[in-house]
């Protein structure tokens, strides 16, 4: 049974090593000096929009609803990547996984037309 499993440990072995590494050389090359150094100036500092000089302040507050769009879009985004497998082996699955499609929609759906129901859908 260890024998199945050697070739996942290795794999996490160099995953680990793998990890240390890219966090390890940065802090090897400032010590041997190879890195560059940091010298901040003003200009370096600065804001930088395409060559442009910055106009206004660089926190400002974003409407609510760019960010319930973009968690939409990953929902849907979700399902998508969750149905298309399922769509492409559709002859070879049995009735469960259409019972476990049915149910992922339905949950999908509920939230949609909730959040139709609030209002939530509407760009004002």
């Amino acid at each position: 049974m260890l024998g199945d499993f050697g070739l996942l440990g290795l794999f996490f072995v160099v995953a680990i090593l793998f990890s240390f590494m890219l966090l390890a050389t940065p802090i090897l090359l400032r010590f041997l000096g190879l890195a560059a150094k940091n010298k901040p100036n003003p200009i370096k500092n600065s804001t930088y929009e395409c060559g442009m000089v910055p106009a206004g302040k660089a926190w400002i507050q974003f409407n609510f609803r760019f960010y319930f769009f973009a968690i939409m879009f990953v929902a849907f985004d979700v399902l998508t990547v969750f149905l298309y497998p399922w769509a492409a082996n559709l002859n070879d699955l049995a009735g469960y996984s259409l019972g476990a499609v049915a149910i992922l929609v339905a949950m999908i759906t509920v939230g949609y037309i909730y959040a139709w129901k609030k209002g939530a859908l509407k760009w004002q």
